[in-house]
């Protein structure tokens, strides 16, 4: 069956979801909640990870292997869930299939700037994110709105692949990288990773009693793979509970309990 260009899709197959590991289950966790009628399947790359580290070139071919196993599944949508996998790929997977529809993901800038009432923004961001050109293009459209600070934190998104969610070790970690970007100014702080998320209440007791506003791209990302999804009429019907298929290219089961952990993590 062929339906709006997508072979073997129809409304009863499921959104794929990918990600260099862990990270993006803080995207599909608002999916879900968005969607709760859509079956979804999410592939975590963990055995690659992290990706912020390799050539884009390689991240490349990573994030072409994994959308080529749920398109062999089966999938009527995708969503790039991975910083780096969305500014080295979703460009060239949408001209490798123009009737997916596909969505990536990108640090949440425009909604703090939006939000903002003149205070310091900070994005958390992994180095690599920070030094992609991608990523320098969408400041610079918000640069004379607003002060923008980048705050690089290269090793934060393994405390959420291995489990770590400790409160010494992360205290620790928030007073080396995040402590010397804070100002009495700070008024919100974009979590620029998909990893982090799952860290905001360890961050949000470090931060005590500032009123800084956590914003991600959670919620943003979900919608516009909902509207996607619509223009293409590919939408379930409400009434059924969708189900979640997790699988990582680790083999650890140990990997999938933690992910459907996370993916039950309250928000």
């Amino acid at each position: 069956m062929i339906r709006n260009g997508i072979p073997g899709s129809s409304r009863e197959l499921p959104v794929g979801f990918m990600d260099s590991g862990l990270g993006g289950l803080s995207v599909l966790r608002e999916a879900v909640r968005i969607m709760p009628a859509e079956d979804f399947i999410y592939y975590g790359d963990s055995l690659n990870a992290p990706y912020g580290t390799k050539e884009q070139e390689v991240i490349r071919e990573l994030t072409f292997a994994v959308v080529e196993n749920l398109m062999k599944q089966g999938i009527k949508g995708l969503a790039v869930a991975c910083n780096t996998a969305t500014s080295a790929a979703v460009r060239l997977l949408r001209g490798m299939y123009p009737e997916l529809p596909i969505v990536g993901i990108e640090p949440a800038v425009k909604p703090a700037v939006v939000s903002s009432h003149g205070g310091r923004i900070l994005v958390m961001a992994t180095p690599m994110t920070i030094a992609q050109e991608k990523y320098h293009a969408l400041l610079e459209q918000y640069r004379d709105q607003a002060e923008i600070i980048s705050v690089p934190c290269g090793g934060l998104m393994e405390f959420v692949e291995q489990g770590k969610f400790d409160g010494e070790q992360l205290d620790t970690y928030f007073r080396e990288h995040l402590m010397p970007f804070l100002t009495e100014d700070t008024e919100t702080i974009v979590l620029g990773c998909t990893h982090y998320p799952f860290l905001r209440p360890q961050l949000r007791e470090f931060l005590g009693e500032r009123p800084i506003q956590l914003i991600d791209g959670s919620y943003g990302t979900s919608m516009e793979l909902k509207r996607r999804l619509k223009v293409k009429d590919l939408l379930r019907e409400e009434g059924r509970k969708g189900e979640v298929n997790i699988q990582n290219s680790s083999g650890s089961q140990a990997m999938i309990d933690r992910s459907y952990e996370l993916l039950a993590m309250p928000f």
